[in-house]
């Protein structure tokens, strides 16, 4: 991705950057992207060749970087984050850009922050994708304290929790300013809830790795969402689902189906 593809808007006084791309339009909806903790556009989207894809599929594309992360704004005061927030600046990108409805799909955190958005905004929402988080999604996210202390410390070699080492590798391989997201990490742990979810009015897919320790199965949450749907992606793990090409077939199908 090229600098000059990003562009930026105010989201309630916040820098969002995102992109906006399309190739010959055939779909009626765009596609919103909401990237996964510690990731950005680049990473999620991009290099795993789900805006080529769907772009070649006749999509307009949208995708940004949630506030914290990537080439949006770093904000450091725990007010500054929540799913709602995040959520929020999903919608107003929308409004910023003319959009009155898409298809959105999120991934990990970013499936956290669609289904806030569905749930907030149901009329804004075509069909929605839920990527990398399962039953999950109904359960506070574990162990972001640790993350958090991972994030602050000195170096990698100074955290010794294997779960929050990961996080701290991704975190140094995608860039990330490291103090944003240990403040970020502390603010969405907050689950949807079971009464939530079953309250979903999008047509929804929900699709996990069979090797994902960190989401939870997909067919526990699809079952909690009226007419839902679920897709396991055979052998792969939290970070290597995303770009899986059964994935992308399985979504392609779905959103083709409306």
């Amino acid at each position: 991705m090229q600098n000059n593809d990003l562009q930026r808007f105010q989201s309630d006084g916040a820098t969002i950057a995102y992109i906006d791309q399309s190739g010959t339009i055939t779909r009626q909806l765009p596609v919103l992207l909401i990237h996964g903790f510690a990731s950005h556009i680049e990473m999620n989207w991009i290099a795993t060749g789900w805006v080529k894809d769907l772009v070649g599929a006749g999509y307009r594309v949208v995708a940004f970087d949630n506030r914290g992360h990537g080439h949006s704004e770093k904000l450091y005061e725990p007010s500054a984050y929540s799913k709602e927030l995040m959520a929020q600046d999903a919608r107003r990108l929308l409004d910023h850009l003319g959009i009155s409805k898409a298809h959105v799909m999120g991934y990990s955190m970013g499936a956290r922050v669609a289904a806030t958005l569905a749930l907030a905004a149901p009329d804004r929402v075509g069909c929605l994708v839920l990527g990398g988080l399962g039953l999950n999604m109904v359960r506070a996210m574990a162990g972001t304290g640790p993350i958090a202390q991972a994030l602050l410390a000195p170096t990698i070699d100074d955290v010794v929790n294997p779960t929050a080492r990961t996080f701290r590798a991704f975190a140094e391989q995608t860039n990330s300013d490291l103090k944003a997201l240990a403040v970020c990490v502390r603010q969405i742990r907050e689950p949807v809830t079971r009464e939530q979810i079953a309250t979903l009015k999008p047509h929804t897919l929900v699709a996990v790795g069979t090797n994902d320790v960190i989401a939870g199965p997909a067919e526990a949450l699809a079952q909690m969402i009226p007419g839902a749907e679920s897709f396991e992606i055979v052998g792969r793990d939290h970070m290597k689902a995303v770009g899986d090409r059964s994935f992308k077939v399985a979504t392609l199908a779905f959103l083709e189906k409306g």
